[in-house]
C-alpha cells in the first residue's frame, strides 16, 4: 500500500469517437454532439486528476480544435498522447501541454495495440524526448513491461513510463492472467529501481482494477474506454467518481 494517492487520468478519446460517428467532417457544427469540452469538464468535476487524449495522425476521433479547447480549460492537466513524428512534435511544442506520452500508432488499428518499441528506435525517441523536455513538457513512453524497453526508456532520458496493461486486461479471468500481472509487477519493480515514475493504462476497467491496484510503485492510471462506456449508464461525472473511489482504496 502507498500513502500517496494514486492519480486518475481520464482518456476522453471515445467521447470524440461517438461524435465523429455522426459528425465526421462537421465536428465544428453547433449541432455536433457530444461536446467533448463539456464532457471533459464533467470528468474533472467527477474527480479526474488529468485529461488524456490522443491526437492521431488520421484525426479519427480527437481533432486539433478539441485539443486547443481542452488545453484552455483553467487548471486542466493535459496529457497528449501522440506518435513520435516531426509533425506531432511540432504540434506539441506549440501547444506545450503538461505532459506528452509517446505511443505507437498504426492506421489499421482501432485503438493503440502494443507498446512503443523504444529499443528499436533509440535515436528517434531520444531526439523527440529531449526536444519536449527542453520545452518543459513531461515526457512518458507507453511501453510493455519488458526489461529491454524499460532500460531503453532510461537510455533516452524519459522520466516517466506508462506500462501497457492490455495483455493483462485481455487475459483477465483466464488461466494466464496471473502470469501477465506478474510481468507487470516485475516491470514496475525494475522501472522503480531505475528511478522512473511508473504509470499504467490500457484495458483497465471497474473489475480488473482490483488486481492492478496490487502493483507496486504506481503513480497514475490512465483509463478511457471503460469510463466512457460506464458513463452511458451513470453520466461521466458519476463514472469518474466511481473509478476514483476504487483508486482511493489503494492509499
Amino acid at each position: 500500500m502507498s500513502s500517496r494517492p494514486l492519480l486518475l487520468g481520464v482518456n476522453i478519446d471515445h467521447a470524440a469517437t461517438l461524435r465523429q460517428a455522426r459528425y465526421r467532417g462537421a465536428h465544428l457544427s453547433p449541432h455536433a454532439e457530444p461536446d467533448v469540452v463539456a464532457f471533459t469538464r464533467e470528468a474533472l468535476a467527477g474527480g479526474a486528476d488529468g485529461i488524456t487524449l490522443h491526437l492521431r495522425e488520421d484525426r479519427r476521433h480527437i481533432q486539433d480544435a478539441d485539443v486547443h479547447a481542452i488545453a484552455a480549460i483553467p487548471g486542466v492537466r493535459l496529457n497528449l498522447e501522440m506518435a513520435c513524428t516531426p509533425a506531432m512534435t511540432a504540434f506539441a511544442l506549440q501547444l506545450k501541454p503538461a505532459a506528452v506520452c509517446l505511443v505507437p500508432e498504426s492506421r489499421e488499428e482501432v485503438t493503440t495495440e502494443g507498446g512503443l518499441d523504444v529499443a528499436g528506435q533509440l535515436t528517434r525517441v531520444r531526439e523527440t524526448t529531449h526536444a519536449l523536455k527542453a520545452a518543459g513538457i513531461e515526457v512518458s513512453l507507453f511501453i510493455g513491461p519488458e526489461a529491454p524497453q524499460i532500460e531503453a526508456a532510461v537510455a533516452v532520458g524519459a522520466p516517466v513510463i506508462e506500462l501497457h496493461t492490455g495483455a493483462f486486461a485481455n487475459a483477465w479471468k483466464s488461466p494466464v492472467a496471473d502470469a501477465e500481472l506478474e510481468r507487470l509487477r516485475a516491470g514496475c519493480e525494475l522501472a522503480h529501481r531505475h528511478g522512473l515514475i511508473v504509470n499504467a493504462g490500457h484495458g483497465i476497467n471497474y473489475d480488473n482494477i482490483r488486481a492492478i491496484l496490487t502493483l507496486p510503485h504506481l503513480h497514475e492510471l490512465n483509463i478511457g474506454h471503460s469510463i466512457v462506456a460506464h458513463a452511458l449508464f451513470t453520466g461521466i461525472r458519476g463514472a469518474v467518481a466511481e473509478m476514483k473511489a476504487h483508486l482511493a482504496k489503494q492509499a
